[in-house]
């Protein structure tokens, strides 16, 4: 052989091997469980002065649905965003320490009344709470990848629809709270939006997926503005129509709000055009304007915000019970089991955050608030990670979906903005709400293990054939 002729020389390159994280995930369930259960004793010991009966068994009951999670996780999603899940464990926990020491004031009215003792709802809560991380895990099992979805993007349309209109029909449609919501089935009773929330999410993501090219790119000019032609406008002006007719029909300028303002993000996120922004705006405006000068109940939530000590009495008590609690709980709170939260009427559910602002101050509910940033930072990540379209915009719609439900919910409870009657994920009280929410978290956690997850059937740069010639 001659030097001039090239001689190959094998080099061998180390596969790299994606960290799956799963020890972290399983450190930082660990912090969840600890931190709810610091929450739950301390309630006991501020209240009973002992640790209350069945503390130790719920504490240990979560425990066990915590491992059965984590173990799920491992092997069903093993790729999955480590952070995710123990945030929401924790808030789901917190939320659970919060209806104890609501129950435990209940107990002592009752005790003080010579009435008969009410059945404690943490009971029901943690039933809610198993029964959520069960769907999770079964989701995770029946889907295994996430693009699936994208084939029944117009059924999960048609079913969000149904469920929506579901609590119009008559003899299973309850009005609660000045809202028609519910469907009541025998002593049961559920809130179908919380459904028709993710299936209109993804039909949201399925339906941009096809056409974002032709709504980004097709435009308009008036006078000198681009603007989206006539046609494209249809499906926004339809999910205009749906809210007004969500809040005309049920009163419930919560989801109305939750359901345009989601689809209006994900059309920016679809097409990046910021006129579509300005459009959303402009129709949000002359909705919001339409609805308080044609309904009366609008107008009472307006007035309310405007004067929440108008009519303490009557309209505005509850804001205004809100608004003494968190001035009692000031910065660093009156301490878990030391304040007064079961003075706002539903504490429980609609209010909860007051409560947690009684009790933690401000620190501590700014510091659950940064828990909720955190679950919606990772989704963007996760949408931002994703290799196909319909998974971004699925996992972004997910993510903006519980922002703006918090943001919702504690800007009503705190005045920035009118009350609008939806539920705290994970924390308030409610079966509908919380098995929704860890569905939507399983497809999130779905999403994010397919963004992690080192595609194997194509060639790695690592594992390329490697030669060096020399000559």
């Amino acid at each position: 052989m001659s030097l001039s002729e090239p001689v190959a020389v094998p080099v061998d390159v180390p596969r790299y091997r994606q960290p799956t994280r799963r020890g972290a995930e399983a450190g930082l369930l660990v912090v969840a469980w600890v931190v709810g259960a610091a929450a739950y004793l301390q309630v006991d010991l501020a209240i009973l002065g002992k640790v209350g009966d069945g503390t130790w068994m719920v504490l240990l009951a979560l425990a066990a649905m915590l491992l059965v999670l984590h173990l799920g996780i491992r092997v069903l999603a093993t790729y999955a965003d480590p952070i995710i899940v123990p945030t929401i464990a924790t808030l789901n926990i917190l939320g659970l320490a919060m209806i104890h020491r609501l129950d435990l004031a209940d107990l002592l009215r009752a005790q003080r009344n010579g009435s008969e003792p009410p059945a404690p709802d943490v009971n029901t809560q943690l039933t809610w709470t198993a029964l959520g991380m069960v769907l999770f895990l079964v989701v995770l099992a029946v889907l295994r990848d996430h693009r699936t979805l994208q084939r029944y993007t117009y059924t999960a349309m048609f079913a969000g629809i149904v469920l929506l209109l579901l609590p119009l029909a008559p003899g299973i449609g309850a009005e609660i709270n000045g809202a028609r919501l519910w469907v009541r089935l025998g002593q049961y009773s559920f809130q179908p939006s919380e459904i028709a929330k993710i299936l209109l999410t993804i039909f949201f993501a399925g339906y941009l997926t096809v056409t974002r090219d032709s709504l980004a790119l097709v435009r308009t000019k008036v006078m000198g503005i681009e603007l989206p032609r006539g046609r494209d406008l249809g499906p926004l002006l339809v999910a205009w129509f749906v809210s007004l007719g969500v809040l005309v029909f049920e009163k419930d300028l919560g989801t109305s709000l939750l359901f345009f303002g989601l689809f209006v993000s994900l059309l920016y996120i679809a097409t990046q055009r910021r006129s579509w922004l300005v459009l959303g705006a402009v129709l949000f405006i002359a909705g919001a304007v339409f609805a308080y000068l044609a309904f009366g109940h609008v107008r009472l939530r307006v007035d309310v915000w405007l004067h929440p000590f108008g009519d303490e009495s009557s309209t505005s008590y509850q804001i205004a019970q809100s608004l003494y609690g968190f001035a009692s709980g000031g910065m660093f709170g009156s301490g878990l089991g030391q304040g007064f939260p079961q003075l706002v009427p539903y504490a429980k559910s609609d209010f909860i955050v007051s409560a947690f602002g009684e009790e933690l101050g401000l620190i501590g509910l700014m510091a659950m608030l940064v828990l909720y940033g955190i679950v919606v930072e990772r989704g963007l990540r996760t949408a931002v990670a994703c290799r196909d379209v319909f998974g971004t915009l699925l996992a972004a719609g997910l993510a903006i979906s519980m922002a703006l439900q918090v943001f919702v919910v504690v800007g009503g409870v705190t005045r920035l903005i009118p009350l609008t009657g939806l539920t705290t994920p994970f924390l308030a009280q409610g079966g509908s709400s919380l098995v929704a929410n860890w569905i939507a978290m399983a497809l999130l956690i779905r999403i994010s293990d397919a963004a992690r997850r080192p595609d194997l059937e194509l060639p790695l740069l690592a594992d390329a054939p490697t030669q060096v010639v020399q000559r």
